[in-house]
């Protein structure tokens, strides 16, 4: 819920923003290159290349996390349950034998 208030927030900014800004405006890339765009387009552009690169390195870092977690899940799982040797086995038969006795 927080997250939907926080992204129509965004948006609604964003559009006023636009309606408040839309003028064409020159932009200098190198000495004999000049870009012509409109100002929110502009902001836009700046805002994803700064968003973009974050969010991906973001899930990247989640997704290595959470096999990692998995691995050692499973490496627990394995070392915790308990395996059944042939000394093992021959200790729990004579206990059984033991207590069937008395």
């Amino acid at each position: 819920m927080l997250r939907t208030i926080f992204w129509v927030l965004v948006v609604a900014v964003l559009v006023a923003f636009t309606a408040a800004n839309w003028e064409p405006v020159e932009v200098r890339i190198w000495e004999g290159l000049l870009l012509e765009t409109r100002l929110p387009a502009l902001v836009i552009a700046a805002f994803l290349l700064g968003l973009v690169p974050t969010w991906l390195l973001y899930r990247a870092t989640r997704w290595r996390l959470l096999r990692r977690i998995t691995t050692l899940e499973t490496q627990l799982n394995a070392k915790a349950a308990p395996s059944l040797t042939s000394t093992s086995l021959a200790a729990a038969s004579t206990e059984t034998t033991k207590s069937e006795t008395l």
